[in-house]
């Protein structure tokens, strides 16, 4: 595929109803997709599972090799999938956006196909043995998210079959074009039937997640919808992985250089326009270096351009969908009412076209403003001031999620003690939200449970099987 209108052009549906994809930076329309329920999930569903005993009978470098082609499929088209993207989801092509997501997909398929996954040998004492294995568990279902469509349906493709299970994989209702295409290109380098994309509606995400054939759901998204999950997943006791929301902490301590981590603060809160479930969500500063580190932050931001995705010299883009900047703009406005300081931003044009929320920067704010508590999920930081450690760990540990953290500090162990205080899945040191391919990744309280990424992730869709002789 050598452009997105070709790649446009393979995915379009031949017949049923459809529902048009528009651009949230400009408005144009993107594509249409096909709008299918629980009867297209049946089918599915059923062609995974007579596709998957052949697929579980490869020797698993058998199974790598497949995904190490799907690899080199997605890196031919990467151009076409990064516009598309772009376009659909409003990330800019550069930064850490487009063109950085397919690039992303592609690594994390070639860490699954070749991690690897021994089995383990539990007792060996010379009257007996025990081994731990794993083995696949049949159809896994995916749903995926809209803040970052492709990259998060590779978290779940790849690792699941490459241990052996075919995937049944529904995108986001906001985001389908994005996911059918890379399932598209993916497939080119699979046999038939271990990976379908089924765009539908919740009535398809509903029946994917209470499916009787389905062995394990995926499921990246809100607590809400996670618990609901949870509940149609129950009668058939089916293995979850969930990587629900968060509100991500960043405390800094008062030994810090302002200016040396203001860019790096800014990337934690605002990669993908803020709408990360791992980004820093909310920024606990030590009293010392509050105004200090809030004129460096602003100071950084003010020059970072927002605009069209298509657009080169952009690496920040619109918020996806209406709904949730309707969500930033009130919260914004809420913490202005309440009596919080905007240094930047909190101006949006209602005239201009697209869903251009500004970068937003909130200082002098309470921690129990909405603006804090709640995830805003998009491009507003609000900056507390704390005075002590103590004051600060409780703060950040004050909410009922905990996918991620970071301690800021020129000195790594007094950064260590305090991230060992933290109730987090993750908690990075002098950065925050980047990931590595190898690096078991889940969150704590209810940002989810299960883990994903390296040799973990392959055990958690996996069924462990201990053989004893």
């Amino acid at each position: 595929m050598n452009t997105d209108s070709e790649l446009l052009a393979a995915i379009a549906p031949t017949s049923g109803p459809t529902r048009e994809v528009h651009d949230p930076a400009t408005g144009e329309l993107v594509g249409t997709v096909p709008v299918e329920g629980a009867a297209a999930i049946d089918a599915a569903v059923a062609t995974a599972k007579g596709a998957q005993p052949g697929w579980a009978a490869l020797a698993h470098d058998q199974r790598s090799a497949y995904l190490l082609a799907a690899a080199d499929a997605v890196h031919a088209a990467a151009e076409p999938l990064a516009r598309l993207l772009s376009r659909e989801q409003g990330k800019p092509l550069n930064g850490p956006n487009a063109r950085f997501e397919v690039g992303a997909c592609e690594v994390w398929l070639r860490a699954a196909a070749t991690t690897v996954l021994e089995p383990e040998v539990l007792v060996d004492d010379g009257e007996s043995h025990a081994e731990l294995h794993y083995r696949p568990i049949g159809v896994v279902g995916a749903i995926g998210p809209w803040n970052w469509p492709m990259m998060i349906s590779v978290w779940q493709i790849a690792p699941s079959l490459r241990m052996g299970n075919t995937v049944v994989i529904k995108p986001s209702e906001h985001t389908p074009l994005s996911v059918l295409a890379l399932v598209h290109v993916i497939n080119s380098a699979l046999p038939d039937g271990v990976l379908i994309a089924v765009s539908g509606d919740r009535e398809a995400g509903a029946r994917l997640s209470g499916h009787p054939d389905i062995g394990k759901v995926m499921f990246t998204g809100s607590t809400a919808t996670g618990k609901a999950i949870i509940r149609s997943s129950a009668d058939t006791v089916k293995r979850l992985t969930l990587e629900l929301g968060g509100n991500d902490a960043g405390i800094v301590l008062p030994d810090v250089d302002p200016t040396a981590i203001a860019e790096d603060l800014f990337w934690g809160a605002f990669i993908n326009t803020g709408q990360t479930c791992a980004a820093l969500k909310r920024l606990y500063v030590h009293e010392d270096v509050y105004d200090a580190v809030c004129a460096a932050l602003t100071d950084y931001a003010r020059n970072v351009p927002m605009g069209v995705g298509l657009d080169e010299q952009n690496v920040l883009g619109p918020l996806q969908n209406r709904q949730q900047y309707d969500i930033v703009a009130s919260l914004v406005e809420d913490a202005r009412a309440a009596g919080a300081r905007i240094l930047l931003g909190g101006d949006p044009d209602a005239d201009a076209p697209g869903n251009f929320y500004p970068a937003t920067l909130v200082a002098d704010i309470a921690d129990d403003n909405p603006l804090v508590q709640q995830e805003q999920f998009g491009p507003a930081l609000p900056i507390i001031r704390y005075a002590t450690i103590d004051e600060a760990v409780a703060m950040a540990n004050g909410v009922d999620v905990g996918l991620g953290a970071s301690v800021w500090s020129a000195d790594k162990d007094a950064a260590r003690a305090v991230a060992q205080r933290l109730q987090s899945g993750t908690v990075w040191i002098n950065s925050h939200g980047g990931l590595n391919p190898m690096v078991p990744f889940g969150g704590a309280k209810q940002s989810g449970y299960g883990m994903e990424f390296g040799v973990e992730g392959l055990k958690a869709v996996g069924s462990p099987q201990v053989v004893s002789s």
